[in-house]
């Protein structure tokens, strides 16, 4: 019976797999937590808190993250021009399961 269901399930249905799916590879979490610890957050400042970043890397990053709605990019119309990047309420949501992966790693580092 075990069987049948794991042949029925599909991984890729389940929100576990569309949550991962949104915070995926090396930065984006890193990404939200620095934009929940300092928000708003401008490009420059964003790649010198994540100092191991390209530019190109933290740029298609955040376009992904604005892509799935959790982050925000507001450009303000000035020379030389200045965007700023926040959390949306979608992304503040996430961070309660963020901080319980914090939690869990400090309880359980060996």
């Amino acid at each position: 019976m075990i069987n049948n269901y794991i042949e029925k399930a599909n991984f890729e249905d389940t929100g576990f797999h569309y949550t991962l799916s949104l915070i995926n590879g090396k930065y984006k979490m890193i990404i939200l937590y620095c934009l929940m610890e300092f928000a708003p957050v401008r490009f420059n400042d964003m790649r010198r808190y994540i100092k191991t970043i390209s530019d190109k890397t933290l740029s298609l990053n955040l376009k992904e993250l604005e892509a799935n709605g959790l982050i925000s990019r507001k450009e303000y119309p000035q020379i030389p021009p200045k965007v700023e990047y926040t959390l949306t309420p979608r992304g503040e949501s996430l961070m309660v399961v963020l901080d319980q992966l914090c939690i869990w790693g400090e309880e359980n580092r060996i």
